[in-house]
């Protein structure tokens, strides 16, 4: 007899939890273990390449996200969600998936001349239609993945994501190393699509059939609203990039797109533990608002001890970090990576608010809200350009409060979680963060400016690490100690057995 986790029952409520951790751990650690990887080789990349061969790439990303969303149409989140799906709409799902990226690439080979005009650069549209053809793979692998993390298969997951991390990375460098330009970025991340694809198949293979509307109405409706919401998400996100784009030109939008990039990789590896892991604990435990609230306070207070040091030193030490690291083609990031840096901290404990109030019946409310910031963030990109790129990064600052505190109201009064609660959780990860700040501009102030940049970079990181370690030991050495208890506990999880 099959236990079911729709409500779970305290034993399997502790299983879970530690199912859970197991699965964040082999995430995290794959993640940044790549990233680090990554992270070295685009320090080499931006000294083979130009900020006007970053603009490119960027301006042919703008259309890509919307067109991977579009087809997967919320495929992979829907069998998470509805877990009673059968056999044959699995199958039906899977040709649907298929459909829809062919047709997505037929729209991207369709809009790449028109999208050329619109940035006013020509050679743009034959590097819109090779990375959209990343749209095709995508097709065959929704349902394998729906399927792999509705079964709790993270570790797997989690394995062939750094795979496809390493892949991109080194193509990227090889191809960067004998002049590609821009099309070792196109190419790099295309290949490893490609793979990444190959191993989902490979792994959790599923036949196709041909669709029935009359079989597939729950999950297409349940779809269409995640649909809209995650594009509505995917466009805010993106138009800063846009607007630096239209406004101020290809080589501001190299430069700005470089300083989102970088401040946004520690957001970006708590995204995908947000999107990818936490919905399925999260669709388990959302009859039981206790364990809401505990997920709630403790996945906040872990994200924020892991985020804030590494966002906000990343700004703190940026003015030492571009010209050592990048060179000094690339200071027009410095001041945009600053500002980003202090909203990609805020973003990276907002991310969980969303899925919490989709896993609790209230998809719609979040679709609302993303579709409000799609009015409220572009606005505020406009009225920053005229500041140039720094000023479009204010605008995420100045405006996306206003996207977050509704998403926190709701969930709050959904799961009767005190705001002072929530607060207690993040002061270490705060009180650790503004001890080190303090310690990073002592030495800065300290060291004499006739040093050499990268030994006032080394003094500066070292000095923040220590003294944001010592803060954490010192004033919360409890809840400290307590996260290495549960790391040390939770390095075997019990199988979950979970409904079909």
């Amino acid at each position: 007899m099959k236990t079911t986790v729709d409500s779970p029952t305290p034993g399997l409520a502790k299983k879970l939890d530690k199912h859970l951790a197991h699965s964040l751990a082999w995430r995290a650690a794959t993640n940044w273990a790549s990233q680090l990887v990554s992270w070295a080789s685009l320090f080499v990349v931006v000294r083979l390449l130009t900020p006007a061969d970053f603009g490119i790439v960027a301006m042919a990303l703008v259309l890509f996200p919307y067109l991977r969303i579009l087809g997967e149409f919320g495929i992979p989140q829907t069998i998470v969600n509805l877990r009673d799906l059968t056999d044959e709409q699995l199958a039906q799902l899977n040709t649907v998936s298929l459909m829809l990226s062919i047709g997505c690439f037929g729209i991207a080979v369709a809009l790449a001349w028109p999208l050329a005009l619109f940035f006013k650069t020509p050679q743009l549209a034959p590097v819109v239609v090779v990375t959209c053809l990343g749209l095709i793979p995508l097709g065959f692998r929704s349902v394998s993945e729906g399927l792999l993390s509705k079964e709790m298969q993270f570790r797997t997951l989690s394995w062939f994501e750094a795979i496809r991390a390493l892949i991109a990375t080194a193509v990227t460098l090889v191809l960067a190393f004998v002049g590609f330009g821009y099309w070792a970025l196109v190419l790099g991340n295309l290949v490893a699509t490609f793979a990444r694809t190959i191993l989902l198949g490979s792994s959790r293979p599923h036949r196709f059939a041909m669709p029935r509307m009359a079989t597939l109405k729950e999950p297409l409706s349940f779809g269409r609203h995640i649909l809209v919401s995650v594009i509505a998400l995917s466009a805010y996100e993106r138009l800063d990039n846009v607007t630096a784009g239209r406004v101020l030109g290809q080589a501001a939008l190299g430069v700005y797109g470089l300083a989102w990039n970088l401040a946004y990789v520690p957001l970006d590896k708590v995204t995908s533990l947000v999107t990818t892991i936490i919905p399925t604990y999260l669709a388990a435990a959302r009859k039981e608002p206790e364990s809401l609230r505990r997920y709630v306070r403790t996945l906040s207070e872990a994200l924020a001890l892991a985020t804030f040091p590494a966002t906000i030193g990343l700004g703190i030490v940026a003015r030492e970090l571009v010209p050592v690291a990048l060179g000094a083609k690339w200071v027009g990031v410095i001041a945009p990576l600053q500002v980003l840096s202090i909203y990609a901290a805020f973003r990276s404990i907002v991310a969980i608010i969303p899925k919490v109030l989709t896993a609790v019946g209230n998809a719609r409310f979040v679709m609302w809200n993303d579709l409000r910031a799609l009015v409220i963030l572009p606005i505020a990109f406009y009225i920053g350009s005229h500041w140039g790129t720094a000023g479009i990064a204010w605008g995420w600052i100045a405006a996306y409060p206003l996207v977050a505190v509704p998403l926190y109201w709701k969930a709050f009064k959904t799961i009767k979680m005190p705001v002072a609660t929530y607060l207690q959780a993040l002061r270490p990860a705060i009180d650790g963060t503004l001890m080190m700040i303090l310690a990073v501009l002592a030495v800065r102030w300290a060291l004499p400016p006739s040093w050499p940049a990268w030994i006032r970079l080394i003094a500066e990181v070292a000095a923040g690490g220590v003294v944001y370690l010592s803060t954490l030991m010192l004033l919360h050495r409890k809840r400290v100690l307590a996260f290495v208890r549960m790391a040390k506990s939770f390095r075997r999880a019990e199988p979950i057995v979970s409904e079909a």
